[in-house]
């Protein structure tokens, strides 16, 4: 009798323990990280991964975690990545995720972006390669040579768009998916379009990118588009405020005088004829396919307008311009904006 009630009791602790052994590995068992995700970076060994953990408090201990990983072989497979981990996520879910490699995409969206610099910083950001190499690819003429690109025209590689990657992407195989996605967009109607106009699609994105500069009125694209592409064809110089702030990396100017005229840059049109040597933003697809399909017009001059604030005022002739422009400077020195 008393053997049987030792068996008995056995059985129930040994259900007890298979139990709670059950509950560990297959209960809620992790907290879910601040930003929702865990990084493992490109090298990291098993004992990094489970002590990253721990220390970040996703376990509470790494006992559970070890075991599971030497049963399920993990801990010879460990993959980087970035892993959302849910609240309450089981240990036996968050092994099988990280040997799996199961990472959660980042999603890259880019808008109007100014300088290299700038975008090398918006993807070390994001990614597991930093601004410093990003901005070294994008300065290595002999890194952006197979793509027909210099340091100066690279930025002409991105179509602003959202973008789908890993997060352990090294930045040359996240380049070549955009320069793919480029060469989607530049399809044979959008290349005709271009040598239409006598320029090339690197040209044609410098322009959007001046343009896109000038104004967030879709109305006004095509219109100062032509000015610029009718200024091209006389020859005379393109005089966008937006290439001088570029050049003085100064984009909180309100307004251009002859003194910042002056500034001795490649990207001044004031100072340099034609198109600057590459683009001064990441223009919207909107203002690419404005400068491809211009407004007809003969207008050479533009100035922001003293009466309908965003807008722009066109004009043919330079003494008409110069009316506009006076109407304009009136309006800035009455709200005294200097």
């Amino acid at each position: 009798m008393k053997a049987k009630k030792v068996i008995q009791y056995s059985v129930i602790v040994l259900i007890a323990v298979i139990g709670i052994v059950a509950f560990k590995f297959f209960g809620p068992a992790t907290t879910a990280p601040a930003d929702k995700y865990f990084y493992i970076k490109t090298g990291s060994n098993y004992n990094q991964v489970s002590s990253a953990l721990k220390e970040q408090h996703i376990i509470s201990s790494s006992l559970f975690f070890d075991w599971l990983s030497s049963w399920l072989n993990y801990s010879n497979a460990v993959k980087p990545g970035r892993y959302e981990i849910p609240e309450g996520m089981s240990i036996f879910n968050l092994v099988r995720m990280l040997r799996n490699g199961k990472q959660s995409p980042v999603r890259l969206v880019i808008n109007k972006i100014r300088t290299k610099e700038d975008i090398a910083g918006f993807i070390g950001k994001k990614f597991e390669c930093d601004s410093t190499s990003v901005i070294n690819f994008f300065n290595s003429n002999d890194s952006l040579k197979k793509y027909n690109l210099d340091s100066n025209t690279v930025v002409t590689a991105i179509i602003p768009n959202t973008y789908i990657y890993h997060w352990n992407t090294s930045f040359p195989k996240l380049f070549s998916r955009i320069y793919y996605e480029h060469n989607k967009f530049w399809n044979d109607k959008r290349k005709t379009e271009a040598a239409a106009l006598n320029l090339t699609p690197v040209q044609v994105y410098t322009l959007a990118s001046i343009v896109e500069e000038e104004t967030v009125q879709e109305s006004d694209k095509p219109l100062i588009a032509s000015v610029y592409l009718n200024r091209m064809r006389k020859g005379m110089k393109l005089g966008a405020d937006p290439t001088v702030k570029f050049a003085l990396r100064n984009f909180a100017l309100k307004r251009i005088y002859e003194k910042y005229l002056l500034y001795d840059s490649p990207y001044n049109t004031y100072k340099y004829a034609g198109l600057p040597p590459g683009p001064i933003c990441t223009p919207s697809v909107k203002t690419i396919d404005a400068c491809l399909q211009p407004a007809q017009t003969k207008y050479l001059y533009f100035v922001a307008s003293a009466d309908r604030p965003g807008y722009h005022d066109f004009a043919e002739t330079y003494e008409e311009h110069l009316k506009l422009a006076k109407k304009y400077q009136e309006k800035l020195d009455s709200l005294n904006i200097h």
